[in-house]
């Protein structure tokens, strides 16, 4: 807790009692959706993991969040042996160093558990990642870069194997010729997501098929991006890894069909 500018700041760590009495932050707004219960019982299962959910306060008012956890239990397809991954970082108040603040929470506690330091994944496409400004100016370095854009920054505290990414992307994705949607509900979001793609194949025509994601291990092997928490691919492409309008999903179907069709007439 601290007093800056007269305001009163409060960091307050999640936990089962406090989820059950607070919520998550995401979607906060909707609490009765799909999305925000499946993310408040996904959390409640990561908590035994060891992951850290971090809200900021100012004057009682939730201004921001940080989720981070070990790379051995994180949401994201990166090699980062005893690292923490910061899954998110969000702020509805910038300018006043609150995203620092979380930042530094999140280094403090990678440093009391002896960790190498902490990496976090950035794309400058879309919001569903922390914009890598803020890490920059915090000592992150990029380490690594993966297809759709996507990098991996790191923050060290001493010399230590780089983490990386896998580097099979190709591969994963061309494995998935019918529509698939591989997801986990790391994100409350990724239900709006998922009816959206399927509101967009009915429209086709089209049936779509579901993984669910339960452990590391499927994550780390079936994941065709490195956000690893939704994604869904078709005839063999990716279609998106975060939320699309149904408008736009049907449109970048609709061009995989004709591409296919195409393909088809020609052999």
């Amino acid at each position: 807790m601290s007093n800056k500018g007269g305001k009163l700041l409060e960091i307050i760590e999640l936990n089962h009692e406090i989820l059950q009495g607070t919520g998550s932050y995401c979607l906060r707004s909707k609490p009765k959706s799909q999305g925000y219960i499946n993310k408040n019982k996904w959390l409640n299962d990561q908590f035994e993991e060891g992951l850290k959910y971090v809200k900021l306060l100012e004057n009682g008012k939730q201004v921001g969040f940080i989720e981070y956890t070990a790379s051995e239990s994180s949401s994201r397809v990166v090699y980062a042996e005893n690292y923490l991954v910061i899954h998110c970082l969000w702020l509805s108040v910038t300018g006043k160093g609150y995203g620092t603040k979380l930042i530094d929470k999140c280094l403090e506690d990678a440093r009391n558990m002896g960790k190498h330091g902490v990496v976090v994944l950035t794309n400058s496409e879309t919001s569903w990642t922390p914009s890598k400004e803020i890490f920059l100016k915090n000592n992150f370095l990029m380490i690594d870069q993966a297809p759709y854009n996507f990098e991996l920054l790191v923050h060290k505290f001493h010399e230590a194997p780089d983490p990386h990414f896998p580097t099979d992307w190709d591969e994963r994705v061309e494995r998935f010729e019918q529509l698939t949607i591989i997801r986990s509900f790391q994100c409350p979001y990724v239900d709006i997501a998922t009816s959206n793609i399927l509101e967009a194949a009915s429209q086709l025509g089209i049936k779509a098929t579901i993984i669910d994601i339960n452990n590391r291990d499927e994550l780390m092997r079936l994941s065709p991006t490195p956000y690893g928490i939704f994604s869904a691919v078709f005839k063999g492409e990716l279609i998106t890894f975060h939320r699309l309008t149904v408008h736009s999903v049907r449109k970048k179907m609709k061009l995989l069909i004709d591409k296919s069709l195409m393909s088809n007439q020609r052999g």
